[in-house]
């Protein structure tokens, strides 16, 4: 469904990809983890066009992604749940999810709602309530949801247990899960948490400073001595 192959990124002078090749097949979960700083959020943009790729090749579903702009790439059917969720803090929960249906059948858009509310029934008690208001969790379910609004083929989920509590964190694993389980979702996650992003995932690459240094399944790197020593051992702190 999605393959990158050898490709670069740069920032100005940083070059922040160093010939990536990485591949996503329908109805797999596959997780990038890393350090701060390792490029992973970088990889992830960069498939929605910002920032463009300077080198190498990007196709979805067979069709070249290249000098294609973002709204162009969304429609082609990939939509991300950003870092830091990035919601509308001003509008309610409702608009929120509206705006995730700009690209979908609007005779579709009430059904599309009442599939959110059975996903995450929090969301269907703040309906009226303002974005903003929301705990760190009920945001994070409400930019999953918005991205799931857009009834996408490929959900990019960058850093969804972010900084929030070990029961938000929880629920996040639970609902990826649920999402490839009973709807087949597609699913590139990049997260921190890697022992809990190698435990969901069908697959999975390690990224450091720009490269891919190790891939496999997820079981087989959550085994592996130098992923465990990087980045199990210690676990993962959430801080709030």
């Amino acid at each position: 469904m999605l393959e990158l192959r050898q490709v670069h990124v740069h920032y100005g002078h940083v070059h922040a990809l160093r010939g990536i090749d990485l591949d996503v097949t329908k109805g797999e979960i596959v997780t990038l983890i890393g350090a701060n700083g390792a490029g992973k959020s970088t990889l992830m943009t960069s498939i929605l066009g910002s920032p463009r790729i300077s080198a190498g090749t990007l196709t979805f579903n067979g069709k070249s992604l290249a000098g294609l702009t973002p709204h162009q790439i969304s429609r082609s059917g990939i939509a991300i749940s950003p870092e830091g969720r990035r919601i509308f803090l001003r509008m309610t929960v409702l608009e929120n999810l509206l705006m995730g249906s700009i690209f979908a059948d609007p005779s579709l858009r009430e059904a599309d709602l009442q599939r959110m509310y059975e996903l995450f029934p929090i969301l269907e008690k703040r309906l009226h309530q303002t974005a903003g208001t929301l705990s760190g969790g009920e945001q994070q379910m409400l930019a999953i949801a918005r991205a799931l609004m857009s009834h996408p083929q490929l959900l990019l989920l960058d850093e969804p247990s972010l900084g929030l509590a070990p029961i938000y964190i929880q629920k996040v694993f639970q609902i990826i899960e649920q999402l490839n389980r009973d709807l087949g979702m597609t699913i590139l996650l990049v997260e921190q948490n890697a022992k809990q992003a190698l435990k969901v995932a069908h697959r999975a690459y390690v990224l450091q400073h720009g490269h891919i240094v190790m891939q496999g399944t997820g079981a087989e790197l959550a085994k592996s001595s130098e992923v465990r020593s990087a980045y199990l051992e210690g676990g993962h702190k959430a801080t709030a």
